[in-house]
């Protein structure tokens, strides 16, 4: 019997296939988001429908798929035709953390999902508490942690999310503790962190910037290459002694791996025509995302080297998923 991945190999369906590759889409595109509806991964696939769709002369219906921090809607994708009309706009945890900390994913990053584009990128920002942590800088920050880490306490979205890893890599790099209190979402991180439940945390730029500015939170380190215009006053990590150190949460689009050549570069070409766009700029811009829009082989690259590096800080702080 022939699967559906053998179907277009087969020499009386040659002609056909290769009719609908050049005729594609002619049906509305359906982007998969692994996460509830108004998050990071969430804006970003509405952005890119909004364009998409015009470009390529299709719908492109953003479905929302939550659960098992990713992997719900990663065995949909890695299940779905290959055929273009089901992608899925995810997150670092969800394409690299993911394969990093959990061996029995079922499904594989890199062996069932063609990448399509790294979309956008937002730094990640050491944040305090001022009531419980009477730090105004980064190094007034680093004494107290070392003077207070059997007792200290930091928050994240969850285990194996961005802020996650990241604190546990700047543990290992600045050789301090803290106890890890994971939470579900980056909200109610931020949350407990306000209500001094927690004294630091790791946040994306994007979901902290409102808190910051009402002075509810502290940052003291952020770590982009650069400052970010948002805090212009905040250090890099660079800045401040930790070479090596840029992190970023990032969004990207992916496809299920066996999608014919043309439909895939007419995917790529779509996904960074939109990202581009002055308005899909502006819009991410105003959450606090990086516009990156890169080509697929530069994103699969990319994504390889976090897996390598996120497998590292796996191993050597010894994490285990829930």
């Amino acid at each position: 019997m022939l699967n559906r991945r053998s179907l277009l190999a087969t020499p009386a369906l040659l002609p056909l296939a290769a009719h609908a590759q050049a005729n594609w889409p002619q049906r509305p595109i359906t982007m998969l988001v692994p996460f509830v509806a108004g998050g990071p991964s969430d804006i970003t696939a509405r952005v890119i429908a909004a364009k998409l769709g015009g470009i390529l002369g299709q719908s492109v219906v953003v479905e929302n798929r939550p659960g098992a921090n990713g992997t719900v809607a990663g065995q949909v994708l890695a299940r779905a035709a290959p055929d273009g009309y089901t992608l899925m706009t995810g997150s670092i945890g969800v394409f690299a953390i993911n394969a990093a900390l959990r061996p029995s994913l079922p499904y594989n990053p890199l062996r069932d999902f063609a990448t399509v584009s790294l979309a956008v990128t937002t730094p990640n920002v050491l944040i305090v508490n001022p009531s419980k942590v009477p730090a105004t800088t980064y190094a007034e920050a680093l004494a107290w942690l070392r003077a207070n880490g059997n007792t200290a306490s930091y928050a994240s979205s969850g285990v194996g999310s961005s802020e996650h890893m990241t604190m546990e890599l700047f543990k290992l790099r600045a050789g301090v503790e803290a106890t890890h209190v994971p939470y579900q979402g980056g909200a109610a991180a931020a949350t407990s962190l306000i209500a001094g439940d927690t004294q630091l945390t790791f946040q994306n730029l994007s979901g902290v910037a409102a808190h910051i500015q009402a002075g509810r939170i502290r940052p003291v380190m952020v770590t982009s290459e650069r400052r970010n215009p948002t805090i212009p006053d905040v250090p890099t990590a660079a800045e401040v002694g930790l070479d090596d150190f840029v992190v970023t949460s990032w969004q990207a689009v992916m496809a299920p791996t066996g999608i014919p050549a043309p439909i895939m570069a007419k995917l790529e070409a779509g996904c960074i025509e939109a990202l581009r766009h002055p308005e899909s700029v502006q819009r991410l811009n105003q959450v606090g995302f990086d516009v990156v829009a890169s080509t697929a082989a530069e994103f699969r690259r990319f994504q390889e080297a976090e897996i390598d590096r996120w497998k590292t800080v796996v191993d050597r702080a010894n994490i285990r998923a829930d």
